[in-house]
């Protein structure tokens, strides 16, 4: 990224210093159409590590397509979770981790 010089940074002080009124738009036509919006697009959901214990086999073939199995991970979860929420099987979520769920020895 270059750096900012003294006639940006002058430009952008004497911008910070209008007023939202003394700004003029008369050339700027207004969006009055938002059909063709997109709700989330440029949203980018905030990354958090983690440490999860995968079966070895799945590990494989997550990485078997080369870089990017975290990345492949995080989507494969996600489709699942919007697949559950979007088939309102949010409450029966609890049920279905119960009867998958291994019982270990004691």
């Amino acid at each position: 990224m270059r750096k900012v010089t003294k006639q940006q940074k002058r430009d952008i002080r004497a911008i910070a210093a209008k007023k939202d009124q003394d700004i003029d738009f008369s050339d700027a036509p207004a969006v009055l159409d938002w059909s063709g919006a997109e709700i989330g697009k440029f949203y980018r959901p905030t990354k958090k590590p983690v440490t999860m214990r995968l079966d070895s086999d799945v590990i494989a073939w997550l990485k078997a397509d080369g870089p990017g199995y975290q990345t492949k991970a995080n989507w494969l979860l996600r489709s699942a979770m919007l697949h559950l929420a979007t088939k309102k099987h949010t409450g029966n979520l609890r049920s279905i981790q119960n009867t998958n769920r291994k019982k270990r020895p004691r």
